[in-house]
């Protein structure tokens, strides 16, 4: 994984003066910071959304939460008029536990009368996954000052680490999206998808004493498996994200020791890469296993029960006017400019074939190891500072 833009150990410097410059001291993101990461959200948001809320109406923005618990906001023309609408999206859930919030200044830990400039990173649940980014996205929206006929909306949703009721509710209309995640500063214009199901192959039992007058579900398990290795064996790769994968992950089957087992059942995770859908899957991968189990093993593939729709995978064109201008403006903030796919599933996939393109502040894992979702979570200071300024400046050159 991608290393973060603030080098551990370094100094906060110019970040702060370059989002002053940029956007101005209505808004201080790292302030906003401080205040959301100690705010627990992984059993519930409504105190961190309590916080969101008030942080937009204090800058004068008119906010409403929906019956899907979206936090939404716009500014700029109406949407069925509007020629550009860019919409911003992140999440305020996180995954449990909470990790309590800690300040690291050069020098020592949760100093209490260090200076700000010393201040490197933020520590908690939620600080790169997507506390950080929501700092960085809401610094770009109160900034922005949209063209007549040009859009900008927040929607911020409850549960994109759960099921993305939240986000399946969103109906937007918008023409470009940026979703805040913790890319590193590098603009991820696809991912690959994640859909996941059981196969489950079924026989008749008899006394393993006389297996032939039985049918072994398990035994089925060869061929299945056989089929599972060369599903993709005839797909050509994507060109932005690569091969797509098919792995099995759980297997039960079988009642007893001294029994030809009559059911046996195989769960499978499919990273998926476009234009796959989850229903094509399903059928494609049960037609494979059928024809590779020999009869009269039963065979049946069903997705997993959900109330939303499975992540798809999605690719957004590399030379998209949203891809260069926040690619560029990336670059310009002091990150790489690199164009990459994003690894992991996010609720970017619910607004294509819109362009939509990932990015924000922190890593999902660096030299040492995991960081979102870790007990170490983290994002640098300077980080969220560039992340800011990046998008404020792509922003402005896309709708004003």
């Amino acid at each position: 994984m991608n290393e973060g833009v603030g080098a551990p150990g370094a100094a906060r410097t110019d970040g702060g003066d370059a989002v002053a410059e940029t956007v101005g001291d209505d808004f201080d993101p790292i302030a906003f910071l401080e205040r959301a990461v100690p705010v627990a959200s992984n059993e519930g948001v409504g105190e961190m959304r309590d916080l969101l809320v008030e942080t937009l109406e204090t800058q004068g923005v008119d906010v409403h939460v929906d019956d899907a618990g979206n936090t939404l906001a716009s500014k700029g023309a109406d949407a069925a008029t509007a020629g550009a609408h860019l919409v911003f999206n992140t999440h305020i859930d996180t995954v449990s536990p909470h990790v309590p919030f800690e300040r690291e200044f050069a020098g020592e830990t949760e100093q209490a009368d260090a200076d700000d400039d010393d201040l490197l990173r933020i520590h908690g649940r939620g600080s790169c996954d997507a506390k950080g980014p929501l700092a960085a996205i809401l610094t770009a929206f109160f900034a922005v000052d949209p063209a007549a006929d040009a859009r900008v909306t927040l929607a911020v949703t409850p549960d994109e680490e759960a099921l993305s009721t939240g986000a399946a509710a969103l109906d937007l209309d918008g023409n470009m999206y940026i979703v805040g995640e913790p890319t590193g500063l590098d603009v991820c214009s696809a991912a690959k998808g994640r859909f996941q199901g059981t196969l489950t192959l079924s026989g008749s039992a008899a006394h393993a004493a006389e297996p032939d007058s039985g049918v072994n579900a398990v035994a089925g398990l060869e061929g299945a498996l056989a089929a599972i290795r060369s599903f993709d064996a005839d797909r050509e790769p994507h060109p932005q994200l690569g091969p797509a994968t098919l792995t099995p992950t759980t297997v039960t089957g079988g009642a007893a020791t001294n029994q030809v087992p009559a059911r046996c059942e195989l769960v499978l995770d499919r990273r998926s890469v476009p234009p796959e859908t989850a229903e094509e899957f399903r059928r494609e991968l049960e037609t494979a296993v059928r024809e590779s189990v020999a009869d009269p093993v039963g065979v049946d593939f069903a997705l997993t029960d959900r109330p939303t729709p499975f992540l798809a995978a999605f690719a957004t064109d590399g030379d998209h006017e949203l891809v260069r201008t926040l690619a560029a403006a990336a670059e310009r903030a002091g990150g790489s400019g690199t164009v990459r796919p994003f690894t992991a599933a996010t609720e970017a996939s619910y607004f294509s074939p819109a362009p939509v393109v990932v990015f924000g502040p922190g890593v999902l894992a660096d030299e040492e190891g995991a960081v979102a979702h870790a007990e170490r979570e983290y994002v640098d200071v300077a980080d969220v500072e560039r992340a800011a300024a990046a998008l404020t400046d792509a922003t402005r050159r896309l709708v004003e």
